[in-house]
């Protein structure tokens, strides 16, 4: 099992989030989390990416590997991606330059030769042409002057260059028209590998028309209360979360 979520609990202030997630991953697999505004979807990727300020307690193991201790650049080095739903600009910081620090450090990590300067130029223009991201973008600093569409293909065009085992992608569909949809689902399926594990958040099912999901969870008030193969995202599509919250009343 490549990523494994048990009793996964967090608070902040006092406030519960997460109410005891229990997720299972396994390698090669792509998993849909959809939920109401307000669930615990983004609370759930920024824990499993790093992100402080909570009370937290359960497991996240990655590869069999705890890793609730690990601080966020451990984790980075080690396959976790997170795609961001608000990709923030980074003024003064080259992208090109952001990115080979990412990609060396990475491959340091996992034993593996810095690559020069030409053969990291080659992996990049690879790579960008994959999400059609321009040149002109590439030289800009990470972010500035981009448009949603762009910011979220310049995601997708990290997580090539970066090749996680664990990418998770947080409401990647959020502002992108019809055009921009397709060009970062087609960049994200021709990321799909058999080491390669996605989750995948999303209020709506139109993004997992282009990207088909083996698995899909329904996450609520900060459990995930049913879970399904991609039917079940067209049901949700079609009649919205009251029937569940419907059926939880009952079963309870």
């Amino acid at each position: 099992m490549l990523l494994e979520i048990e009793n996964l609990r967090a608070s902040i202030e006092g406030k519960e989030i997460l109410k005891g997630i229990n997720l299972n991953i396994p390698s090669g697999e792509v998993h849909a989390i959809m939920g109401p505004n307000g669930s615990g979807k983004s609370t759930l990727s920024s824990i499993i990416a790093g992100k402080d300020g909570y009370d937290i307690s359960g497991s996240i193991r990655l590869d069999g590997q705890e890793i609730l201790d690990w601080e966020p650049e451990i984790r980075s080095r080690a396959g976790i991606f997170l795609a961001f739903q608000y990709p923030v600009e980074l003024p003064g910081v080259g992208l090109s330059s952001f990115l080979r620090a990412c990609v060396n450090e990475r491959r340091k990590y996992l034993g593996e030769p810095e690559l020069d300067a030409s053969a990291f130029l080659a992996l990049m223009r690879e790579k960008a042409a994959m999400v059609e991201l321009s040149q002109e973008l590439i030289r800009r600093p990470v972010n500035q002057g981009f448009s949603g569409g762009e910011k979220k293909r310049n995601e997708i065009f990290q997580m090539a260059m970066l090749e996680p085992r664990m990418a998770i992608l947080d409401e990647t569909d959020s502002g992108l028209d019809i055009d921009a949809l397709r060009i970062v689902a087609e960049g994200v399926n021709k990321l799909r590998h058999a080491q390669r594990s996605m989750l995948v958040i999303t209020h709506y099912q139109r993004l997992l028309e282009y990207i088909i999901p083996d698995r899909v969870h329904v996450l609520m008030d900060g459990a995930i209360v049913m879970s399904g193969d991609r039917t079940l995202a067209l049901t949700l599509e079609e009649k919205g979360y009251d029937w569940i919250r419907a059926e939880q009343e009952v079963s309870s």
